[in-house]
């Protein structure tokens, strides 16, 4: 029993590793201030104002958040992939965890969702306690 446990979870610690679970971590301000990008961010804001879709290509639900730093942020989440957050509006707190690309703006949060294809750390958003991956 104890081998079969040991052999399973050494397969699950390679599968993490592959699928990149071990990406490089930081917090939104430090991604920012270190003009980062491809680095995962965990964090929460309030929608300040809620952008219309981007159809081109994938489509994405967006909008902008502002942090309890004060910086902005760009939520990109891909509709295709999960599900878009209903009736969002200005003033609503919204939890993400996803992949950060930096621009002066404040930078963009997108993989706010599940990876089909398992090769990229799954992301999510959360929203009055529900979680859209």
């Amino acid at each position: 029993m104890f081998k079969h446990t040991l052999a399973l979870l050494f397969a699950a610690v390679i599968t993490l590793t592959v699928t990149g679970c071990n990406a490089e971590s930081m917090t939104v301000e430090q991604a920012y201030s270190q003009q980062k990008s491809d680095v995962q961010i965990e964090g929460e804001g309030v929608v300040i104002k809620v952008l219309p879709d981007d159809t081109k290509g994938s489509q994405h639900q967006r909008f902008i958040l502002k942090l309890a730093s004060g910086q902005t942020l760009l939520v990109a989440h891909n509709i295709d992939l999960a599900p878009r957050i209903p009736n969002l509006k200005n003033g609503d707190r919204v939890a993400f965890y996803g992949e950060y690309e930096w621009n002066k703006k404040g930078g963009v949060v997108h993989w706010t969702h599940h990876d089909p294809r398992g090769k990229h750390v799954g992301g999510w958003l959360k929203h009055n306690e529900k979680i859209y991956d």
